[in-house]
């Protein structure tokens, strides 16, 4: 089993639920166990602008799906949940993001590991630090101190980790 840990956002069709609906499924992925996830965040938009909040958390899996594969069940509960691909940052009902896989580097065409923009983007970076402060994730650093060091302005935690 391996540790890979997976960004989620949604600010489209109650965007809470559909967040905590989509951190259900990711615990039933096959071969893979939901570990923790992180609080639930409302986080202004990035890139384009005109467009509901988000909500956003990350969530931690042990999972034994090799990634390519990981990434294929992602995009299939993306799928699921009505995820439409209109243009670069739009809105959307949820987008998963593989952001890190047990120190697997990769950067092929259809998949970079580590997340190639994690490191910059408080909305990723402030839920995984929540669940995972203490790493330091070979590719990436230390988690904490990335955090810490992004402009956290327009991030509200709503509710609590699990």
């Amino acid at each position: 089993m391996t540790l890979a840990y997976v960004a989620l956002g949604s600010n489209l069709e109650q965007p809470d639920q559909q967040v905590r609906a989509a951190l259900a499924a990711l615990g039933h992925l096959p071969g893979s166990a939901l570990l923790r996830h992180s609080s639930l965040y409302r986080t202004a938009p990035v890139g384009y602008a005109d467009q509901p909040d988000f909500i956003n958390a990350v969530a931690a899996l042990d999972t034994a799906l090799p990634p390519a594969e990981l990434l294929a069940e992602l995009f299939a509960i993306e799928q699921r949940f009505g995820r439409e691909r209109s243009f670069r940052n739009a809105p959307r009902v949820l987008d998963l993001d593989l952001l890190y896989y047990d120190g697997v580097i990769s950067d092929g065409p259809e998949l970079i590991l580590p997340h190639p923009r994690m490191r910059d983007r408080a909305f990723v970076m402030v839920p995984l630090a929540e669940i995972a402060g203490g790493k330091t994730l070979p590719g990436v650093g230390d988690v904490a101190a990335l955090a810490a060091a992004l402009a956290c302005d327009g991030i509200e935690k709503l509710d609590a980790a699990r």
